[in-house]
């Protein structure tokens, strides 16, 4: 049973490393595409759509007169950009920020509507709640500690505009504004840079597949009403909404040059309980959605399924199987050193630990190239201190995603059996 069960996860690794090669083919061959590409800047903004950009706030106030600010200053005609702010169920002084902030001579001519709500569903309430109040041809959604790029909402749009029947919602992306701060957020940025910089654009350029992130995206907002709004019961509803938007027939395209930044977990407490919501509401999503690869859904649905399924699923359990034979067996034959008495249960033929091994490095050494092709891509970023770093994280950063995915796939069975709602979490910000 033994043998069975790391033959299987030695089969499962080599995939999960065909898999990243194939997608970083695709990065690689998209990143070379855009370096030759020229970016034009656009003649007319007046052609542009208009665009309601939505700001979910519950007790932000070290961060919301900064995040507005942005947004107000974008590179966007004012006439065109409809802001709301939802103060939900705050107690400290986000309103009062927010009411002070509208006062301002510069900003007394904008839209910016301020609604203090009381209402329940976590962010999905909230934006569920503002959706009743906008205006524009599309939404836009910042994250109340997003700091966008003065042209960030612009090259959304622009790539929107270049298919506007075919792209249902598009995306940018986000930078860690605080990378530098310590050892996680440095680590964070490097997983940042490398689903950005090599999962979107590798996914993107093979199958014109793409998934919404938390903040700087835009929608469509007649398909927005048309799914529903929000999903109030998930807590990854970016997630939830992408799988809505595929099984419409829509895309969910890549303006990479759209870009903002973002506050990331400074404190290993707080990075824990955001990843294991995240974790938690994936699951859930993926087993929701599950059924599509049995109708007569399309191919990138289907292809999204998989790909989520076996991330979270299917690769996550081969290498905690493995890792657990492996560190078992080390063990034993520590123990067995002082008592040979001692036999480990994990008995193995052949040469199966030797394709172990061989699996692991090849993994290991993907790991390695795949964050540092990311780098290479983002000026800046590459350079030694982020090599050590790459080579080190995947001994301890990345390994907390087993412990995570272990306690998220747990709390998820929980509420399933016992019939209890998730708490929605918000991530706590830092001065």
């Amino acid at each position: 049973m033994a043998d069975i069960l790391l033959v299987v996860s030695i089969i499962s690794i080599w995939i999960s490393v065909f898999e990243s090669i194939i997608i970083m083919s695709g990065a690689i061959l998209y990143l070379r595409k855009q370096n030759r590409k020229v970016l034009k800047s656009p003649v007319n903004l007046e052609e542009f759509p208009t665009v309601t950009v939505m700001v979910p706030a519950h007790n932000e106030e070290l961060v919301i007169t900064a995040t507005v600010e942005h947004i107000l200053q974008m590179n966007y005609p004012a006439h065109k950009l409809q802001v709301i702010v939802v103060a939900d169920n705050c107690t400290d002084q986000t309103a009062a920020k927010l009411h002070e902030l509208k006062t301002r001579t510069s900003y007394e001519d904008r839209d910016l509507f301020i609604l203090e709500r009381t209402g329940t569903g976590g962010k999905s309430g909230a934006l569920n709640d503002a959706l009743k109040h906008a205006t524009g041809d599309w939404i836009c959604i910042y994250d109340a500690d997003a700091a966008p790029e003065k042209n960030a909402l612009l090259f959304l749009t622009q790539k929107a505009m270049e298919q506007p029947e075919k792209y249902g919602a598009v995306f940018g992306r986000n930078k860690a504004r605080n990378r530098g701060q310590n050892f996680l957020s440095r680590c964070i940025n490097l997983e940042l840079v490398t689903i950005q910089r090599v999962h979107h654009t590798g996914l993107w350029q093979l199958f014109k597949l793409g998934t919404i992130p938390g903040t700087n995206f835009i929608v469509k907002s007649s398909l927005l009403r048309d799914i529903g709004g929000w999903d109030e019961e998930a807590i990854t509803e970016d997630t939830a909404i992408s799988f809505e938007i595929l099984s419409r027939g829509q895309l969910i395209a890549l303006a990479p040059q759209a870009e903002a930044y973002q506050q990331e977990p400074e404190d290993v407490g707080v990075y824990m309980k955001q990843r294991e919501r995240w974790a938690k509401g994936n699951y859930r999503v993926v087993t929701d959605n599950f059924h599509h690869l049995f109708d007569r859904s399309t191919w990138r649905i289907k292809l999204h399924v998989l790909y989520y399924a076996s991330s979270y699923f299917w690769f996550m359990i081969a290498i905690i199987v493995s890792d657990i034979i492996f560190v078992a067996n080390i063990v034993y034959w520590i123990l067995n050193l002082f008592n040979p008495d001692i036999v480990s249960p994990f008995q193995f033929q052949g040469d199966v630990y030797v394709y172990l091994i061989i699996a692991w490095a090849l993994m290991y050494y993907l790991y390695v190239l795949q964050i540092n092709l990311a780098l290479a891509s983002d000026i800046g970023q590459s350079n030694t201190r982020n090599f050590i770093l790459s080579c080190v994280s995947y001994f301890t950063y990345a390994q907390l995603f087993l412990v995570i995915s272990i306690k998220a796939f747990y709390s998820m069975l929980r509420d399933r059996i016992t019939g209890r709602k998730s708490t929605w979490y918000k991530t706590q910000r830092f001065g």
